[in-house]
């Protein structure tokens, strides 16, 4: 208490205007942000103060790495960094070689604050400032910084931060691909016991996303680029105040790549052992009719051969529809209405009644050469999926036959951040912010600053 009341008197000049607003604050709202100026500024003193306690520590200069000599103190020089207080001044011992080795300043202060010689930014505002990008443009997450906190910062300072940390996650993922080449399979990610017992689902879509046709023009020619997104999730159920099942999802993990098939499906596998591919009891493919999905599918289940796939019903109807449109010559009634009836024989049926209805329709002598092609390819399309479209057998088991869980996913993932008006994103700024955006999504963000924590 006497050192707070000593550095109270010492700092008096700047603590007493912020107190007497404190002291004239009106309303509540007022009062809050005045208080929590006057916090800000006894933060800074205090955390001031505590670094010139440090820094009048004995220190242990160690030897040069290159010649053995003790290193010898040169005095102490003065530093100062941005944080989430405001601005922080302190002065730290520096040392080198006397011989005058190339080994530099040596800072055992820095080295113990965790901070490197010419860091002029605290980690802490950097992991916000990424946090923020996370979600908005860069010039909004600055003024959202500045609005949250009192910490002025560029746009642009706010995307260097996004580039380094991006990059360094890119480079924990990296590491991890290669040690799971290695044999080496990353530990299961911890979940409560009744969590481990639900269905684990699988799902994958793929969208464009827009990049510069030229590097360095923002504002030239949009070069569009495929970007895929996973999904690893849990599926429970709760049931509305009707009483009707709805799913929810549990432990959701997301991975998204820019790029070819194989890289994503690296990433893709690693999140899948990571959430229990190789241990859980019932494990389901949920997708459209991409054939890259179904590729996909086919190599996944080398390891888990008993996983169950689901057609997404509403592309299903989509293709079915696609065959039944043109085989009424113009009577579109009639053509609706049998499609009404196929569909919901397809939804709570037997699809074996829908296939061979088609097949009949097929066997129609007077169809036009269009109407049998589409037909022909509805048919065919759905034949090959004969065991993903049992959809009155997958609701009775609580399965969701929809896709609409991973076109959520794509939605807020990736569309709402990438692909807003005007946006043009370089290779390596798309590929850093989407690291982020999936770290933070997964709950692995703070692990990017492990100093912060």
């Amino acid at each position: 208490m006497d050192q707070f009341i000593k550095l109270a008197e010492e700092n008096r000049e700047i603590l007493a205007p912020l107190a007497a607003r404190v002291r004239e604050a009106v309303t509540l709202c007022a009062l809050v942000w005045a208080v929590w100026a006057l916090a800000r500024q006894w933060g800074v003193l205090m955390a001031q103060d505590e670094l010139q306690r440090r820094n009048e520590e004995r220190v242990d200069w160690g030897r040069c790495p290159h010649c053995g000599a003790r290193l010898e103190s040169k005095g102490s020089n003065p530093r100062k960094m941005l944080t989430l207080l405001g601005l922080i001044h302190w002065r730290r011992k520096v040392g080198r070689c006397p011989n005058g080795c190339a080994v530099g300043h040596v800072v055992p202060l820095d080295e113990s604050l965790g901070i490197s010689l010419r860091q002029q930014t605290c980690d802490s505002v950097k992991k916000l400032g990424c946090e923020l990008a996370v979600f908005v443009p860069f010039e909004t997450a600055a003024r959202f910084l500045k609005k949250l906190t009192g910490v002025a910062a560029s746009g642009d300072s706010i995307w260097g931060w996004v580039q380094t940390a991006g990059s360094r996650a890119r480079q924990n993922s990296e590491q991890e691909l290669q040690a799971e080449q290695r044999g080496d399979l990353p530990p299961e990610e911890p979940r409560a016991v009744s969590v481990s017992k639900l269905p684990l689902a699988l799902a994958a879509d793929a969208l464009q996303v827009p990049l510069r046709a030229q590097q360095g023009m923002p504002d030239g020619p949009v070069d569009w680029r495929e970007a895929k997104v996973g999904l690893v999730v849990r599926l429970a159920e709760r049931r509305t105040k009707k009483g009707k099942p709805v799913t929810v999802l549990a432990q959701r993990r997301v991975v998204a790549v820019r790029g070819d098939v194989e890289k994503f499906e690296a990433r893709f596998r690693l999140e899948a052992i990571r959430q229990g591919l190789l241990t859980a009891r019932d494990i389901l493919w949920l997708s459209d009719g991409g054939v890259w999905l179904w590729k996909l599918l086919d190599r996944l289940r080398a390891r888990c051969p008993a996983m169950v796939a689901v057609l997404d019903f509403y592309h299903a109807a989509q293709n079915l529809w696609k065959g039944i449109e043109k085989c009424f010559a113009g009577d579109e009634e009639a053509a609706r209405n049998y499609f009404a009836d196929a569909r919901h024989e397809l939804r709570h049926g037997d699809p074996d009644t829908v296939l061979h209805g088609l097949q009949a329709a097929l066997a129609l002598p007077d169809l036009s050469e269009e109407a049998r092609k589409l037909l022909t390819n509805a048919y065919e399309y759905l034949l090959a999926h004969r065991d993903h479209i049992d959809y009155a057998l997958f609701k009775t088991l609580g399965l969701p036959i929809g896709s609409g869980i991973i076109e959520s996913a794509v939605k807020w993932l990736v569309q709402q951040r990438f692909k807003c008006v005007g946006m043009r994103w370089s290779e390596s700024g798309f590929d850093n912010l989407l690291e982020l955006r999936v770290a933070w999504a997964n709950n692995r963000f703070d692990d990017l600053f492990p100093l912060v924590a």
